[in-house]
C-alpha cells in the first residue's frame, strides 16, 4: 500500500484596504488663475477612489485655481446650455486656466463641448460613470464628472495639474 499525501486547504486571507477619511462633499475652490493652458485631462483608478487629473503645463501650485462642486445639472459657461452628464450625481470641475492659447485663441485641449473627454475610458471604474468637456470661457475650463452618487471628494493642486479624487464610499474601509 502506498502512502497518500494530503494537502490541507488554507482559507485565503481577506485583505482590508484602509481608505482616507475626512473628505467631504461640500464645494472646494481656490481663487487664483493662470494663462498657462490646459492640454490634457485623464483619469485613473485607485483602491479607494477614482481620479481625474487636469494637466496645465507651465503652471505652478500657487497659480492654479479651481472650483469643484456638486450641481443638479451642468450648465456651460457663456451659453448656459445644459450639458447632459450620466451618473447619480454630477461634479462640476472648473480649472482657472484656458483650454486655448491666450495669444492666438488656438485650442490646446482636444475636447469638444458636450462630448466625452478624449482618450478617457471609464469601463471598470467603481465611482466614475461619465466625464464630459463643457468648454473653456474667459480663462476657465469646465468639466462635468458623472459619479455613482454624491460621494466625498478632495482636490489637490500639484505643479502643472489639478487632481480631483472621488471616494468609492463614505466608509473608511473597502
Amino acid at each position: 500500500m502506498g502512502a497518500t499525501l494530503g494537502v490541507a486547504a488554507v482559507p485565503a486571507q481577506a485583505t482590508t484596504t484602509t481608505c482616507p477619511t475626512g473628505w467631504g462633499s461640500l464645494d472646494e475652490s481656490r481663487a487664483v488663475g493662470t494663462a498657462d493652458p490646459v492640454t490634457k485631462a485623464r483619469t485613473g483608478r485607485h483602491a479607494c477612489y477614482d481620479r481625474l487629473v487636469v494637466e496645465v503645463p507651465g503652471a505652478d501650485r500657487s497659480s492654479l485655481g479651481y472650483s469643484v462642486r456638486y450641481v443638479d445639472r451642468l450648465h456651460q459657461d457663456g451659453s448656459g446650455r445644459v450639458i447632459p452628464v450620466g451618473g447619480g450625481a454630477v461634479l462640476e470641475v472648473r480649472v482657472a486656466a484656458p483650454a486655448y492659447d491666450p495669444e492666438t485663441g488656438s485650442p490646446t485641449y482636444p475636447g469638444r463641448a458636450g462630448h466625452p473627454l478624449p482618450g478617457v475610458d471609464l469601463d471598470g471604474y467603481r465611482t466614475f460613470r461619465d466625464a464630459r468637456f463643457a468648454g473653456s470661457f474667459e480663462g476657465d475650463t469646465q468639466f462635468g464628472l458623472g459619479v455613482r452618487a454624491r460621494l466625498p471628494f478632495r482636490v489637490l493642486r500639484l505643479d502643472d495639474r489639478v487632481v480631483v479624487d472621488v471616494a468609492h464610499s463614505w466608509t473608511a474601509k473597502r
